[in-house]
């Protein structure tokens, strides 16, 4: 695996180089294409070349990016995410960033999961309806690495962008419940047999959700007062901050509470406690510089792997059919678990509906989605499941991640 991955990275440095060279594009999204380009090389030279295809096959399978994505790098770019957030400005938009982030999330669950279901028998595809809604929650909620990367390079309204990242970076967690609850019901998931399953998905939400969220509260007072004691020497601090990530997510995984949560908990609390963006001091200068490089390099990395990820896919008509299919009923889905939960609250916007579409079209897809369909190996509708899933993460990030700014643009000029 640490073959596979220092070839990876070298792969996204390089790409990266040529993307600040030449092509001038957001980052992720030049990655991921470049990344794309070259499996289609690859693959054509299949009879050409084929001990050369099978070493790069190799390189993608072991790279495991399931496990890479969920038990390593996500914790790295959702802390350093969390480290740069404006927790004012969050606590100003905390009613609709709540609504969002749960009752979004189990709205689009279930329209997603329903119009998926029925999308897929009238094609002819097996897949069950408790599978359908499987693939509701983990496509629901927005993913904070592929928002934030894009968000960087869009100019939108202060306000806007706190509402989108600030949900990006808490619907994950809670995607990832409703995601286990709906395992647990399919009979995949752990189920101990002790009451009802009713009771298993409530432990299971306090458990992950306000256990992480608790845990995550601890982690980031010891790492600021750890931080704030020996903040004369910045390269211990920086080793401190480290700490808190690596080991407080594998702490998080052993007294299974959700760990991005923790983390998104624990980067906002130091940040806004060390106030890491004034970049004032040389502790808060290192560590602000150090996890930027982090935030870049862990982000390169994985759009890296999204694009390569297309070669564990398997064409079938039927399955790229439907793909399609969801891109529409995932975008419907999207507006309606926004618009609902939007209109509970009041809003200074003169045109709430555009805020709306910015929501709807800004609500990106990635990594964490493609991790959760690939935890479902064994599952008998992985495959199908999958190839919807890359295919909606795809249109996502190329296409509306290319086109937010733009749209932004069009809607308020």
């Amino acid at each position: 695996m640490l073959q596979s991955f220092s070839i990876i990275f070298s792969i996204a440095a390089f790409f990266s180089f040529v993307n600040y060279k030449w092509l001038k594009m957001p980052a992720t999204i030049a990655l991921m294409l470049m990344s794309l380009a070259t499996i289609a090389i690859i693959t054509i030279s299949k009879g050409i070349l084929p001990e050369f295809y099978q070493f790069f096959c190799d390189i993608v399978t072991n790279s495991d990016f399931r496990s890479l994505l969920l038990d390593g790098i996500l914790s790295f770019l959702l802390f350093a995410g969390a480290l740069h957030v404006d927790t004012g400005e969050l606590v100003k938009e905390k009613w609709p960033i709540l609504l969002f982030a749960t009752l979004g999330v189990l709205i689009s669950t279930f329209i997603v999961g329903g119009l998926t279901f029925g999308a897929a028998q009238f094609i002819g595809i097996e897949l069950s309806f408790l599978h359908a809604l499987l693939f509701g929650a983990l496509i629901s909620p927005t993913d904070p690495i592929a928002v934030m990367a894009i968000l960087k390079k869009a100019t939108i309204a202060k306000s806007l962008g706190i509402k989108i990242e600030g949900e990006s970076l808490f619907n994950d967690g809670i995607g990832v419940v409703v995601f286990s609850g709906i395992l647990i019901l399919t009979g995949m998931g752990e189920h101990h047999g002790e009451g009802s399953i009713g009771s298993e998905i409530g432990k299971l939400f306090l458990e992950e959700a306000v256990g992480g969220i608790v845990y995550g509260a601890l982690l980031g007072f010891i790492g600021y007062q750890g931080i704030k004691s020996v903040k004369e020497n910045p390269q211990l601090a920086v080793m401190i901050s480290l700490a808190i990530v690596m080991g407080g997510y594998a702490v998080a995984s052993l007294i299974h509470v959700s760990g991005p949560l923790a983390m998104v908990i624990a980067g906002m609390i130091i940040g806004t406690k060390l106030n890491i963006a004034t970049n004032k001091g040389p502790t808060r200068k290192l560590l602000n510089e150090i996890w930027e490089v982090l935030d870049d390099v862990f982000n390169g990395i994985l759009f890296v792997l999204i694009g390569l990820a297309i070669h564990l896919l398997k064409f079938d008509a039927n399955h790229l059919t439907l793909g399609l299919i969801a891109i529409v009923i995932v975008l419907i889905a999207r507006f309606i678990s926004v618009f609902l939960p939007y209109s509970l609250l009041k809003h200074s916007e003169g045109s709430p509906i555009k805020t709306v579409t910015i929501l709807t079209w800004g609500g990106l897809r990635g990594g964490i989605s493609l991790a959760l369909a690939l935890s479902l190996a064994d599952s008998p509708s992985a495959d199908v499941i999958l190839y919807t899933t890359y295919v909606v993460v795809v249109f996502s990030i190329i296409i509306q991640g290319l086109s937010i700014g733009k749209l932004v643009k069009k809607l308020y000029a």
